[in-house]
């Protein structure tokens, strides 16, 4: 079982899939823990299985062998119902490719995940998130109206609204320049600060990543190596 101060816990984790040229084993025994609150980046290059791990650790893919405690819950044991509750309850997810509704606007997007959950005014919480992100006035935009870096703001808000305890992000940046990346990195990192939500991300940005707690690097299916960073913050002890 996990400590409470654990909110994400691996053992032995491994996926296999099947191909034309018969088994194939993406991800090696795996075990690590993360603490609520932590800011890990999960780095490698590609095809080294970082987004297949992302995927298991938010509920999105099914293991084939191992252990995944996802906030004391046995996320390995459940049916793809049960884990897209708990996806629903305790999860956000960002895509590198945004992933919003093309019919909805932008406030619709970020409503959406709580009126699936049930929340209580979702449209009020809506129009405080996309505040929070800078785009309430864009409220009424529809995707294709938006900038990259505008439709990235608008993930990002709708990953929240529902105040998960962890948020996943794969390869946030990847689709924006450099001005965007920034404004995004901030909006990741101060949402992650303010609200303790666990942020777990994979990127190939390198200072994206070094602003992360902690690396975890991926090679060949293996979690490799990890890096501790320790963070100077100014004005601090």
């Amino acid at each position: 079982m996990t400590t409470a101060s654990t909110i994400i816990e691996t053992k032995s984790l491994i996926k296999k899939v099947t191909t034309s040229e018969g088994e194939l084993q993406i991800l090696q025994p795996i075990s690590f823990s993360v603490k609520q609150g932590e800011s890990v980046a999960i780095i490698g290059a590609s095809g080294s299985g970082k987004s297949t791990l992302l995927g298991l650790l938010a509920g999105l893919d099914e293991v084939s062998g191992g252990h995944i405690f996802l906030d004391g819950e046995a996320l390995h044991d459940m049916d793809e119902e049960k884990r897209a509750r708990t996806r629903g309850e305790k999860v956000g997810f960002i895509f590198q490719s945004f992933m919003l509704v093309q019919s909805l606007t932008a406030l619709e997007n970020i409503m959406l995940p709580a009126e699936i959950a049930g929340l209580d005014k979702p449209k009020q919480r809506a129009q405080e998130i996309l505040k929070q992100v800078g785009l309430d006035h864009r409220a009424n935009h529809f995707p294709n109206q938006l900038s990259g870096g505008e439709q990235q703001r608008v993930a990002i808000a709708r990953a929240f609204i529902t105040n998960p305890k962890i948020l996943f992000a794969d390869e946030p940046t990847g689709n924006l320049d450099s001005n965007n990346s920034h404004k995004v990195e901030e909006l990741l990192f101060k949402l992650n600060q303010d609200s303790d939500t666990t942020l777990i991300l994979v990127t190939h940005d390198d200072e994206l990543a070094s602003r992360c707690q902690r690396q975890l690097r991926m090679s060949a299916g293996e979690l490799s190596e990890e890096t501790q960073h320790l963070k100077v913050i100014a004005g601090g002890e």
